[in-house]
């Protein structure tokens, strides 16, 4: 039997990823790296890419790509994308076949005709590729991309460095269409592996392989902005701002008990599981109400459910979201003394809600709960949290959070789903001498178990850490400042 490390060449689209037309991710990195402008440029010069493509002019449709979307950008701001935001978008359109397949061998390299620094961090660090050879961008010395590529012929230049790669022995398998860009490429190794891909017989079946998951994820387009998704949200922003200002409106100035009734008017709609506790009565201590945190709108959908203006513990969210919240809300600092004393102030008075995590996930996961809560009451109710919505994620890492609850409104039919468990009995609670730590792993993992959801030891700095490059603390810019900012990302659609 041979012992000699193996090798494999994989395209990336086509090939590990099922769709081979790379367009959709050059108009996300538009949208999250420049704005609106130029993701409505890019999807208008769409048909004349698409012709060029057909008059077997690819190569200059690419550039055009490369050049509209990234001209002027920051080389910084293109990784952040490439970090935050387009990770997730490859993995929902990745070829399990195929990267079963392309993970079975040692040495495992990856070409494609996307620059390189889109598809990097997310093809090294979730498919454990060794090696990835694509476009490279030219960078001024202001550190701008200019919107042109280092090479005249980019498909010559890619083929040269991995035939470079592999002097001495060709690779043992290359994955791709035999249609392929890089066809001269896979026509020197050993093997030609072509769609459907099949499981290598090398594998060991009994060993269940997965790329890494995407637990962390940034950008405001919950769908990927192909050509018909794009238009559908260009025409649709004018009306979601509108809708988003008569929503926020109605909160701010209906009483609680009326906002499900309107809503639904409007197209919101909230699904209710469980049965909620009663509220305290007067000079009792209140409920705390645990929940998972998905969105800014957590404790404001609770207090819609529950009909009533139920205090907030908040980490860090913006000025702006402060005003416009619709239900008080409790700052807390971090100091941990400082912060049990508040909260022990609130409970005296009534119910709280605190989401434990202290940032938001979109992604199928629940974040290490901290244990300050279980210490200061044993009235825990656990509450599990999720919501749905088509076009707009309501939370970021890296924009601007006082936006927030405005793309979350902005979306046509926001759905969210509370599920009321019950309170904890006594024995689970510190009372009967577990500690805080054990407690709040507790609460994590049947709210998990309830929403189907894994239990992660990540926390917020992890997230932030990974996303944004920082330890998650909001700059308190002043609310003029903030009101500068909206107008200035919706302006576009006023003209």
């Amino acid at each position: 039997m041979d012992s000699s490390p193996s090798s494999v060449v994989s395209e990336l689209e086509g090939a590990l990823l099922k769709d081979p037309d790379p367009f959709a991710y050059f108009m996300l990195v538009a949208f999250e790296a420049s704005g609106l402008v130029r993701f409505a440029l890019l999807l208008l010069l769409w048909p004349l890419i698409r012709l060029m493509e057909v008059m077997g002019m690819g190569e200059a449709g690419l550039k055009l790509m490369i050049f509209v979307a990234v001209a002027g950008v920051r080389e910084s701001e293109i990784e952040s994308v490439a970090r935050a935001v387009l990770p997730k978008f490859y993995m929902d359109d990745l070829d399990m076949e195929a990267w079963k397949v392309f993970s079975s061998y040692d040495k495992r390299v990856v070409v494609t005709k996307t620059p390189r620094i889109f598809v990097e961090r997310f093809v090294k660090e979730h498919l454990r590729a060794d090696e990835v050879v694509g476009t490279e961008l030219a960078v001024n010395r202001f550190g701008l991309a200019t919107g042109f590529v280092k090479s005249q012929n980019i498909t010559s230049h890619i083929n040269e460095r991995v035939s470079n790669m592999f002097e001495d022995e060709p690779p043992s398998a290359g994955l791709g269409s035999p249609s392929s860009v890089f066809a001269s490429v896979l026509s020197v190794c050993t093997e030609q592996i072509y769609p459907p891909f099949i499981t290598n017989q090398r594998q060991d079946n009994s060993v269940v392989l997965r790329p890494l998951p995407v637990i962390f994820h940034d950008g405001r387009l919950v769908k990927l902005p192909t050509p018909s998704t794009a238009l559908l949200i260009i025409l649709w922003m004018p009306l979601g701002i509108l809708l988003a200002v008569i929503r926020i409106s109605i909160g701010l100035i209906l009483p609680m008990w009326a906002i499900p009734y309107v809503s639904r008017l409007f197209g919101g709609k909230v699904l209710v599981k469980g049965k909620p506790p009663r509220p305290a009565a007067p000079g009792n201590a209140g409920v705390l109400f645990v929940c998972t945190h998905r969105t800014l709108m957590d404790p404001v959908v609770l207090s819609t459910v529950l009909g009533r203006r139920i205090p907030a513990v908040t980490y860090s969210i913006s000025r702006l979201s402060e005003i416009l919240s619709p239900i008080p809300t409790v700052r807390l600092t971090r100091i941990r003394h400082v912060d049990a004393e508040k909260i022990k102030r609130e409970l005296s008075h009534g119910d709280l809600v605190v989401c434990p995590e202290g940032t938001t996930c979109r992604e199928p996961f629940l974040l290490r709960f901290s244990g300050l809560f279980a210490e200061l009451t044993d009235r825990i109710v656990p509450v599990a949290m999720n919501y749905r919505v088509g076009f707009f994620h309501a939370t970021t890492a890296r924009g601007w959070k006082g936006l927030d609850p405005i793309f979350f409104f902005m979306n046509p039919r926001p759905v969210y789903e509370v599920t009321f468990l019950n309170q904890l009995p006594t024995e689970a609670t510190c009372s009967s001498g577990k500690s805080p730590h054990d407690v709040a792993n507790y609460v994590q993992r049947i709210l998990a178990a309830t929403l189907g959801f894994e239990c992660t030891n990540f926390t917020r700095k992890d997230k932030y850490r990974v996303l944004a490059g920082n330890d998650g603390t909001v700059s308190y810019t002043s609310l003029v400042d903030q009101l500068k900012m909206v107008v200035s990302t919706f302006k576009p659609f006023f003209h």
